[in-house]
């Protein structure tokens, strides 16, 4: 049980009104998990108490929960409206799951990204169904005249036992409305919890299996005209001119023109990423006749002048500052390997790592990479834009509308206030749609020509427009004393045009001499987030790492790790350690314990791998056969504490999600360049995952407490590359340094 307050001083978190056909309304702020004096709320910034979601109770007794986040496939639609749900102690049968409209007055962080929607309204949501809840039952009191103790509620109805009355939420909510709201409500404590930490059904499930409109390409409008787009061949490359004369006599061709998304002096914010900014633009009365008419334009394309004063550099002698040029994953590969000690910055350092590694009798030293991915969402790229007498209608599937709205505002001219992004339901997004530039593509051609437009990209114009999972490098060195003991541990990473390190997790914090360092090599191939940023390579390379190194020690692998972990929770270094060593060492555990690891009983190679990110923990335990020189993926065992689950099958979805998206990629997956110009264009040159080589078994186990949640959606991702590294190392006697694991050669056997 907890108590939380729903004002403070003058200030509210909450504002009640009457709806117009009778009925309830309860709008909360999303900020209201703050716990503070009154002094320090008095300096908090008025956004935080901006009311900016709402729960209606009509008269009727339904329950309408607005879902303000956009829905990606994380099931938060569903999830997050439990949260109200469980504290209004409403019938779940009654709730109705609304998609609330881009409004960034009245709600906050309409964001689909970075695993933290449960877990921002944990406190919130549940604020507002319990703060409805107290106002039905004190309008009941009143009505009925007897002291609010003697009533209770359950599923929508309540309840007063002494003279057996009973009374739906929908019979007194008009009369709610009129009480005055609460200054603090009291949280139920978890164990009395009845719809959170139960399987409830994505509320969209029926309307995906039977095909209703609920994705952006289903989207149309009386009148709308069809366009794509042509983007140069190769990074560093510009669009010169347009020779339209033939395709603009083509069936069902309108009009052929230039646009510029962004212009050089456009103030770009982080999710404006974009490689190519003019481009080519076709409209017609259909995709089809729109795709035959690109095949048919003809472009001239030239280079940037900043690669041509660069390109020469590039060829002989390539500066490590920066690219340039015209870039191939061949460069890239020289640059990285060449980058030391001497060009990187130092991050952290405990102890005297130096004299460790100077002293030690030897040095383990292992080197990891992975290339460039595309994100390849299922439902390709595309938006609705309607401009017109100054104003933007604009619907599809984003994961940033709010950024997206002041984007196309700032760029059309158009005042914010007039500029509607609708959100439709996304057919995949894993970071890709973090980033709109679509938006602004489709707001400009609709400006232009005058009409309501429908802008779709092809498989090919995504994958080969950049917005990729960077490409990374580590190495990792490990000094031993003559005992065979652990001396020095150091870590130099970095990528293009990032680098992946988190100086202060593990094994932070659980050696005596440490040394994180990380550089970065600039690139005109553009990169954006890919699910777990950063984490879903640096996982890998780690855990890796800490196989060969136990093997070394002569320690099994789990154990190792548990050793580490005891020291850094009995007798941590440094103050910035940004993981629970107990909660870390916890997930192990139960892997171990789950997959019954000592035994071994399975018959199956198997690699074990754990990490924590996005605020949770997760352990990995993968099983593996070789079948006709291939690997065969048994079962995987996974290990989560990510505090309360709030909806099990949809948790353990994610999970098995994760674990599938992370295997593929680490197998099959690279976007490699020559000369600028993407290798893999569509997917018989871009290997995703098949069916039959997903595991066969996934067992998801949860970390039973009461710890409030934390993210779910991209843990279980990158811990997974090193469990299969590590089985691989098992099941063939060679250790897999650089993804992707398999080559061509070796999937065709």
């Amino acid at each position: 049980m907890k108590i939380i307050k729903t004002k403070i001083g003058r200030r509210s978190f909450i504002k009640t009104s009457a709806l117009a056909s009778g009925g309830l309304v309860v709008g909360f702020s999303w900020l209201a998990s703050c716990n503070m004096s009154k002094e320090e709320v008095e300096n908090l910034p008025k956004e935080w108490f901006e009311i900016n979601g709402f729960l209606k109770i009509a008269d009727n007794g339904m329950v309408t929960i607005m879902s303000p986040n956009p829905e990606i496939g994380q099931n938060v639609k569903t999830s997050m409206p439990m949260l109200v749900a469980e504290e209004l102690d409403v019938d779940w049968n009654d709730v109705i799951v609304e998609q609330a409209p881009l409004n960034i007055d009245i709600f906050t962080r309409q964001l689909a990204g970075g695993s933290q929607s449960i877990r921002q309204g944990w406190e919130s949501l549940r604020m507002a169904g319990a703060t409805a809840r107290c106002m039905l039952l004190e309008a009941t009191a009143q009505e009925w005249e007897v002291p609010i103790g003697e009533l209770s509620t359950n599923e929508g109805k309540i309840i007063h036992a002494g003279s057996n009355r009973s009374m739906g939420y929908g019979e007194i909510a008009s009369a709610a409305a009129k009480i005055e709201a609460p200054e603090e409500v009291v949280l139920k404590d978890p164990k009395d919890f009845k719809i959170i930490g139960t399987s409830r059904k994505n509320v969209d499930g029926k309307k995906i299996v039977t095909g209703k409109p609920l994705f952006g390409l289903d989207y149309k409008e009386k009148g709308m005209i069809y366009a794509m787009m042509v983007h140069p061949p190769a990074f560093g490359m510009k669009l010169k001119s347009i020779d339209a004369s033939e395709v603009k006599e083509m069936p069902g061709i309108r009009d052929v023109f230039e646009i510029e998304t962004y212009p050089e002096d456009f103030e770009k914010s982080w999710v404006d990423v974009n490689a190519f900014s003019k481009l080519a633009v076709i409209t017609g009365d259909s995709t089809w006749e729109v795709m035959q008419a690109k095949k048919k334009l003809k472009v001239e394309w030239e280079l940037s002048k900043h690669i041509t004063e660069q390109q020469i550099i590039l060829d002989k002698t390539p500066d490590l500052s920066s690219t340039g040029g015209l870039e191939s994953t061949k460069i890239h590969k020289s640059l990285m390997e060449q980058i030391g000690s001497d060009r990187a910055k130092v991050v952290r350092k405990d102890g005297d790592p130096e004299k460790a590694f100077k002293n030690a009798a030897r040095i383990v030293e292992r080197s990891y990479s992975c290339p460039f991915l595309a994100h390849n969402t299922m439902e390709p790229m595309n938006f609705f834009a309607n401009v017109s007498d100054n104003k933007a209608l604009l619907v599809g599937p984003v994961q940033t509308p709010e950024y997206m709205e002041q984007s196309v505002s700032k760029r059309l001219g158009i005042p914010l206030e007039n500029v509607d992004i609708q959100m439709t339901r996304m057919g995949g997004g894993f970071g890709r749609r973090l980033y709109g530039h679509f938006l602004v593509e489709a707001a400009l051609i609709s400006q232009k020509v005058g009409a309501p437009v429908k802008l779709v990209y092809t498989r090919e114009d995504d994958m080969t427009q950049g917005t990729y999972r960077p490409a990374y490098y580590a190495t990792y060195k490990a000094a031993l004393d003559a005992n065979n003991n652990l001396t020095g541990f150091h870590v130099i990473a970095g990528g293009i045009p990032e680098s992946p390190l988190a100086a202060n997790r593990f094994p932070a914090g659980a050696l005596e001499n440490y040394l994180a360092e990380e550089w970065t090599i600039d690139s005109h191939v553009s990169v954006g987030a890919f699910r777990a940023p950063r984490s879903n390579f640096i996982a890998g390379a780690e855990q890796s790492f800490l196989d060969e190194l136990a093997e070394e020690l002569g320690k099994d692998p789990i154990e190792f790790r548990l050793e580490l972990l005891k020291k850094a929770q009995e007798n941590p270094v440094g103050e910035n350690n940004d993981y629970e060593a107990d909660r870390y060492a916890g997930v192990l555990e139960l892997v171990r314990e789950k997959s019954n690891w000592v035994k071994n009983d399975s018959g199956a190679h198997r690699g074990v791998a754990a990490y924590f990110c996005h605020n949770s923990y997760v352990a990995q335990v993968l099983e593996m056969t070789m079948k006709n020189n291939q690997p065969v993926i048994e079962k995987v065992h996974c290990a989560i504490d990510c505090g309360i689950v709030v909806n099990p099958d949809a948790a353990t979805n994610l999970a098995q999600g994760g674990i599938v998206d992370g295997v593929g990629h680490a197998l099959y997956s690279e976007l490699t360049l020559k000369e600028g110009v993407p290798d893999q264009t569509n997917f018989d040159k871009y290997r995703l995952i098949r069916h039959g080589e997903a595991p066969k078994s996934i067992e998801v186990y949860f970390v039973e407490n009461k710890i409030d949640p934390t993210g779910l959606g991209e843990p279980p991702f990158p811990p997974i590359m090193g469990a299969l590294a590590n089985a691989l190392y098992k099941a063939t006697g060679e250790r897999h340094y650089h993804q992707p694991y398999m080559t061509s050669k070796q999937i065709l056997g």
